[in-house]
């Protein structure tokens, strides 16, 4: 089973602060087939991309732009946007940077 973990696990109000999984994503894991797998770990890690996060330039993935009607970004606690100008979406690294709400 293919995995981004890498082993620096701790839940970070809802991200993990090692893998950048939801905890949601985390618990699916082992239901998922490998090509879920790949896909997530493409868009984890920017190989797949909606947009290019405004905080840091990185290749970033939403899962709205992608089409879905939810994004992986709802399940976690909600973070302090306040600074951001509205509907920034932000990588997953830079969004579990933000204080919380």
């Amino acid at each position: 089973m293919k995995t981004p973990c890498v082993a620096k696990c701790k839940n970070n109000d809802g991200i993990c602060s090692g893998c950048h999984r939801t905890m949601t994503e985390l618990t699916a894991w082992c239901t998922m087939s490998e090509s879920e797998q790949e896909q997530k770990i493409e868009e984890i890690q920017g190989q797949q991309f909606t947009h290019t996060c405004s905080q840091c330039g990185q290749p970033a993935y939403c899962e709205i732009s992608a089409g879905k009607d939810t994004c992986w970004c709802f399940e976690l606690t909600k973070r302090d946007t306040s600074g951001l100008p509205p509907s920034t979406c932000l990588c997953r690294q830079c969004l579990e940077k933000l204080p919380l709400r």
